[in-house]
């Protein structure tokens, strides 16, 4: 099978994961000069394959319209290219890395008008230090709520936006071939090769960075906001458990995550204590991360069909 983006953090551990169960794989990644959007290079790549893991991506937030070309050639435009692709060598399957931004904000139950999906957050709000979100029909104070896999989509920057196309064209892809798609939309992935040093590889990975260099990690906002921390092994199982999933003309979505959100301070005091390092720093600042508070998504869809490992993100 072939597993593209192997190179990467999720991908090198995807394409291990995959070898350790049996399975002969297919490395393709930029970093080895192998492009998703060049038809070519999947052709020569796919010769007998007939499997195709999705996990190249440009990944990140997309806070500026001037990210828009970028994303959308990488992630749109090459994910077109590789199913084109797929459907000429008659690959009849796909297992595409995806991403719970699809659902923006999250849902939130509010006393009075029940299950809401808040607004995105004002910049004078969290100016004031008003940091959690407000019921968009009578701005009282909501409780979150899980998410499961047949919520609206609702993306609120390019990336999301680019990883929820990728849904749309894998499933036309599946309905024009008959072949099968299934969409793993991971959480807050965290584990061995974390990028360092960068807003897009997620909170783990700052923290671990500044505690790696002696500095106390900076908490933006209240640290109260919830993440859903999923070790990247716990991924690439949920990939090989992806091989029996789906149906034949659709595209199945499963939420991939621990089933256990925590605030991102809690985050911050954890990996603190395991390394020895500095206690914490609450900013109160918003830093870049001022899009959503939290995904705190159920996974029942992926606990049922048995293409989710239960783990809690204390694993190391």
């Amino acid at each position: 099978m072939l597993v593209t983006g192997a190179a990467g953090f999720i991908g090198s551990h995807v394409a291990e994961a995959l070898e350790a169960a049996g399975h002969e794989v297919v490395r393709l990644d930029l970093r080895t000069g192998d492009d998703v959007r060049d038809g070519a290079a999947l052709d020569r790549a796919m010769a007998g394959v007939g499997v195709v893991v999705h996990q190249a991506a440009k990944v990140g937030l997309g806070v500026n319209v001037a990210d828009l070309p970028d994303y959308a050639s990488v992630n749109v435009y090459g994910t077109a290219v590789l199913l084109a692709a797929m459907a000429r060598h008659d690959i009849a399957r796909l297992v595409l890395a995806s991403s719970m931004v699809v659902y923006g904000e999250g849902a939130y139950d509010c006393p009075t008008h029940g299950r809401v999906r808040p607004a995105p957050r004002s910049a004078a709000a969290l100016a004031r230090g008003h940091f959690e979100p407000h019921c968009p029909r009578c701005d009282s104070e909501v409780v979150y709520a899980g998410i499961e896999e047949d919520a609206p989509a609702d993306p609120r920057n390019a990336y999301a936006t680019s990883k929820l196309a990728q849904e749309h064209l894998a499933a036309n892809w599946a309905r024009e071939t008959g072949g099968t798609a299934v969409a793993l939309r991971y959480h807050n992935v965290y584990g061995p090769r974390m990028p360092q040093d960068t807003p897009y590889s997620g909170v783990a990975a700052i923290f671990r960075s500044a505690l790696e260099a002696g500095r106390a990690p900076r908490v933006f906002e209240d640290g109260a906001q919830l993440r859903d921390f999923v070790h990247v092994r716990d991924v690439a199982c949920a990939n090989v458990a992806a091989l029996r999933g789906g149906r034949p003309g659709l595209l199945a979505a499963y939420n991939i995550a621990s089933g256990q959100p925590r605030s991102v301070g809690d985050m911050a005091v954890a990996l603190a204590t395991h390394c020895g390092g500095p206690e914490p720093v609450i900013t109160g600042d918003t830093g870049w991360a001022t899009s959503a508070t939290s995904w705190p998504l159920r996974t029942r869809r992926a606990r049922s069909s048995g293409s989710m490992p239960g783990s809690g993100s204390t694993r190391g």
